[in-house]
């Protein structure tokens, strides 16, 4: 008897691998075959691209001198807006995490706010940062989390003047925007970090404390990416 057999889908992670750990983990626990590469001119075989965290965008590529970017890599960023360039291009799934939501956004012509006010609760300090956040009825994220989710975070920048096709469909309780998505396009980024929303980061949290589950959003990344 013959049986057919889908391959994984292949994913692309634009960046230094020496940063891109808990990313490799977390499509790797969901079966997915990636490839994390600086090398752009070798995407054309990928199904999805993975923009993952890291430090803050080159101020100029969204117009702005620096008012408080730090830890700038201006290779990596542009490599990471050739990239998603490219899938956009190709219609092919985007998904970008922290930093990668905010590349997506200004890629589209959007810009970034360099240091919010609300960095207290947001940013990085010896660990996540945890707090609500309201989903949009109508979007995916709310197909899999519902309209409210306790999502974890550190970052000290936001999405400001949201890009070209862009909305927003998660805001934090004090308004920060945690997750965007293309009208048309199959694009779409969160700024917290669900590849450390695993049981093996969450078991020590007590349960009304336990943030969402990040497997839900890698599913949903790479149901669309297995699509294509």
């Amino acid at each position: 008897m013959q049986t057919s057999y889908s391959p994984p889908p292949k994913i692309a992670i634009v960046g230094r691998s020496r940063d891109t750990t808990n990313y490799e983990n977390a499509l790797g626990s969901m079966g997915a075959d990636f490839l994390t590469t600086m090398d752009t001119g070798g995407l054309a075989g990928f199904d999805g691209l993975l923009l993952p965290g890291g430090g803050d965008i080159t101020p100029a590529f969204f117009g702005q001198k620096n008012q408080g970017s730090k830890n700038i890599d201006v290779e990596l960023d542009i490599l990471q807006l050739q990239a998603l360039e490219l899938f956009l291009t190709w219609k092919r799934p985007v998904f970008g995490i922290c930093k990668g939501m905010q590349v997506i956004n200004v890629c589209l012509g959007g810009t970034i706010v360099q240091h919010i006010k609300e960095s207290g609760r947001h940013a990085w300090d010896n660990g996540d940062k945890l707090h609500p956040t309201r989903i949009q009825p109508d979007s995916f994220l709310a197909a899999l989390y519902g309209t409210h989710s306790l999502t974890n975070s550190a970052h000290h920048q936001a999405v400001g003047v949201l890009g070209r096709g862009l909305t927003v469909i998660q805001t934090a309780d004090d308004g920060i925007i945690e997750g965007i998505a293309h009208k048309s396009l199959p694009v779409a980024g969160v700024q917290w970090h669900p590849e450390r929303m695993f049981p093996d980061f969450t078991s020590h949290m007590p349960a009304d404390q336990t943030p969402a589950d990040g497997r839900l959003l890698f599913s949903y990344f790479l149901s669309l990416c297995a699509s294509m």
